[in-house]
């Protein structure tokens, strides 16, 4: 098979090249970075959200596209017939951020926030999961079938690690560096579902050139789900055996943390909801019973990172906001660049 992966080299995407390597299929994977291809794994460098590039892609003929780009709705609606044209089975990577909250355990047939929602400020946005659910609507009415929908939830991996909206920058970080960890006591009671990237990868695989999958939605997710005060815990176990004491951590109110870290819309109407699913759909294609479990999983992925850790850029103004909270300070030689040190001292001492 020729296979066409869109994105690629993310916690879910780089899993899924692995499992692919050393086969009798071809696989390209689009990546705005260099990076050595091999045997039957080949890596093109550009950006696949520009159209230029991506046309010179979607020329050739393929049996599987697999899109891990994350499109406005406009982006998409004005791709998406190119994208099938060019293929036998496109897999989209939506998300299960779209379902609405549920007391049950979310199906993929359950509610999704844009179909049940009544706040309308929200549904004016194009935030990421009502963006996820227009786009799967697109695609159900594109009047073609080749499609295929996938609903990760939470997924990580060595170089993903999160808790609750925080990244490993917003969080990790700081414990590292022998400052409290601040999280909202809110979202550490709630009930969430984490996914290991190559679980999710597994799945996806199964489900690549079977004809019952097209026109299909499924989400691929843990057999199990916990309190995030329990993946909290985790790392904090990890921390302990790697640092030698365990880091402090401030549980904060909800109005505060937002202050930290605004993502609104993610807290509302995602991370404040008790999540839970049934895979059973999926199961058919996949054994979930050997999915990884979640402490085993997080802990390995942990410990992984820690053997060389390295962090994107770090949000000096949340950090400053988060210093002032915790009574801490950060030496102004760990921050680089003068503006950022400008912006750091002003958010710990002066505005408020």
């Amino acid at each position: 098979m020729r296979i066409l992966i869109l994105g690629g080299t993310g916690a879910m995407g780089n899993h899924l090249v692995d499992l692919f390597r050393d086969t009798d299929n071809e696989i390209v994977i689009t990546t705005r970075a260099n990076r050595r291809s091999s045997y039957n794994i080949k890596y093109i460098t550009g950006n696949a959200k520009d159209d230029e590039f991506l046309n010179k892609i979607l020329h050739e003929s393929w049996d599987t596209i697999i899109d891990f780009m994350v499109y406005t709705t406009i982006e998409f609606k004005n791709r998406i017939n190119q994208l099938l044209n060019a293929t036998s089975q496109y897999i989209f990577l939506s998300s299960s951020r779209v379902y609405a909250d549920s007391k049950e355990k979310i199906k993929e047939t359950s509610p999704r926030l844009l179909d049940v929602s009544t706040d309308q400020e929200y549904l004016s946005k194009d935030e990421y999961s009502l963006a996820k659910a227009r786009q799967e609507d697109i695609l159900k009415n594109s009047g073609k079938n080749n499609w295929t929908i996938i609903r990760p939830y939470i997924t990580y991996s060595s170089n993903r690690l999160q808790l609750g909206i925080l990244e490993k920058e917003d969080w990790l970080y700081r414990a590292l560096k022998g400052r409290s960890i601040v999280f909202s006591e809110d979202i550490n009671s709630k009930l969430t579902t984490m996914t290991f990237g190559l679980d999710v990868a597994k799945g996806i695989k199964a489900i690549i050139g079977d004809s019952d999958a097209l026109s299909e939605v499924f989400h691929i997710t843990s057999q199990t789900s916990l309190l995030w005060s329990e993946v909290l815990n985790i790392y904090l176990n990890v921390l302990d055996n790697y640092l030698g004491y365990r880091p402090k951590v401030v549980l904060d109110n909800l109005e505060n943390f937002q202050i930290y870290h605004s993502a609104t819309y993610q807290i509302m109407y995602d991370r404040m909801f008790n999540r839970k699913f049934d895979n059973s759909k999926i199961a058919k294609y996949v054994n979930v019973d050997e999915f990884t479990t979640t402490e085993d999983g997080l802990t390995k992925c942990f410990e992984k990172f820690l053997l060389q850790p390295t962090f994107k850029q770090i949000n000096w103004r949340a950090e400053a906001l988060k210093d002032r909270k915790t009574k801490e300070f950060t030496h102004l030689c760990e921050i680089h660049g003068f503006k950022q040190k400008v912006k750091y001292l002003l958010y710990r001492f002066l505005i408020n």
